[in-house]
């Protein structure tokens, strides 16, 4: 089957039904049924009836007993089992040859009303029967789209090209993550849902009252999350279809008092920021009112919490760095950073240099696999890769560096967040 024919899934089963005149006699016999594996089990099917003769031979002792007590006949009854009642491994498993169960295609990312399939290439010829069921047996589906390249082969915004397999051709979703709401074109900006731990893990590190520089920001899924919670944060990003969804997420989130969009590349925009932070906020030390948490169970009697205030820190407390194909590359434009503005670091009252917070690939060749050797480890070639691009050394064993690995993103490919604080040697060089 290559096109979808939804009535070849309708069966009719003949079966036998106890009709119970008595409805307090119900739960009696189900149970005495049940006991001798009379009572149909089915997966969302009741096996209680509404009112809809066979070989008594068939019939147990409960059954003549039941008929004997005249509390019930036994009747004839069609079960009919249409499309709707399977589900997609049922209906999948009927039509594919038994050799292709094993991989049978069940993950999918879900963005708004989208459903993004990466499909391998022997299940192709079946790509509209899987997007058609997708769509029938998944109510907030409206769209199935399957990519056809990797991310960013074909664009520098980390879009992909994709085939619409079935359903509604607009990619214009709305999506909610850690309380915020996004509106985008999912075919014109980079948005990828199994990232939301890793937002949440990162977003928990930053204090109310920090300033972060989100140098590859996309649609805010850092930035946004963290200007709830009272960050201050300047969030770039070069797409300008991701630029204008930033600011729409800051307007519709409320957080324009601690967020600003930028729309310029990385290496230029980070020099800017820290200067940009560092001169205005020199004359400029007015007090932000921390927006409150919502306390849906307070008691109205219950005063509302004392405000609490922020200033807007001289310099940044993290780099965000989200762009894992290239962003070690960048990691050079933090030489000399602050060579200007050492005297903001120094003291006892001096601020600490920022945390940057780094996404990378990692090939996991099968040099790693046992190996007890230190030096030869994904946490290890990273941080030689971070030495080069600072001409500094970092290590595993580094105070404050923590390697993570975030996600398998292909077949030998990971994906990793590298943090550590930015050293004084490179920030004054």
């Amino acid at each position: 089957m290559r096109i979808l024919d939804r009535p070849f899934f309708n069966k009719k089963i003949p079966l036998s039904a106890a009709k119970i005149l008595d409805n307090r006699n119900i739960s009696k016999y189900r149970a005495e049924l049940n006991k001798s594996q009379e009572l149909l089990w089915l997966d969302r099917i009741s096996n209680v009836q509404f009112d809809p003769f066979d070989d008594k031979s068939t019939w147990s002792n409960i059954l003549h007993d039941l008929i004997k007590k005249k509390d019930g006949k036994v009747t004839p009854f069609d079960l009919e089992l249409n499309y709707e009642y399977w589900t997609y491994h049922d209906i999948m498993t009927s039509i594919l040859p038994k050799e292709e169960y094993e991989e049978l295609p069940t993950g999918f990312s879900i963005v708004g009303h989208v459903a993004h399939f990466n499909l391998r290439e022997k299940y192709l010829k079946h790509k509209d029967l899987i997007a058609n069921i997708i769509i029938d047996k998944n109510p907030g589906i409206r769209t199935v789209i399957n990519k056809i390249d990797d991310v960013g082969t074909t664009s520098e915004y980390r879009t992909f090209n994709y085939e619409l397999l079935a359903g509604d051709p607009s990619l214009a979703v709305e999506i909610k993550e850690e309380d915020c709401y996004f509106r985008f074109d999912y075919s014109k900006v980079y948005w990828n849902t199994r990232l939301n731990t890793e937002h949440a893990r990162l977003v928990e590190m930053f204090q109310p009252g920090e300033a972060v520089c989100d140098v590859m920001a996309g649609v805010g899924p850092f930035a946004v999350p963290a200007g709830k919670k009272g960050v201050f944060v300047v969030a770039n990003d070069l797409n300008p279809e991701c630029y204008a969804s930033l600011k729409d997420a800051i307007w519709r989130n409320k957080v324009s008092e601690f967020v600003e969009a930028y729309n310029e590349d990385g290496r230029t925009f980070v020099p800017l920021a820290v200067r940009n932070l560092v001169e205005s906020t020199a004359s400029n030390q007015s007090r932000i009112r921390l927006p409150l948490k919502p306390a849906p169970n307070r008691d109205p009697q219950t005063p509302k919490p004392e405000p609490r205030f922020v200033i807007k820190p001289r310099t940044f407390d993290h780099f965000v760095m989200n762009l894992p194909a290239t962003a070690l590359t960048f990691l050079d434009v933090f030489t000399g950073i602050y060579k200007q503005d050492e005297e903001l670091f120094r003291g006892s009252s001096g601020r600490k240099l920022p945390m940057i917070h780094v996404y990378c690939f990692l090939k996991s060749e099968e040099r790693f696999v046992g190996s007890e050797n230190p030096d030869l480890s994904p946490e290890a070639e990273i941080c030689h890769e971070i030495s080069d691009r600072l001409r500094h050394p970092v290590t595993p064993s580094t105070p404050e560096v923590q390697i993570v690995d975030v996600r398998d993103v292909a077949p030998k490919k990971r994906m990793f967040c590298a943090s550590f604080r930015l050293p004084a040697e490179v920030a004054f060089r």
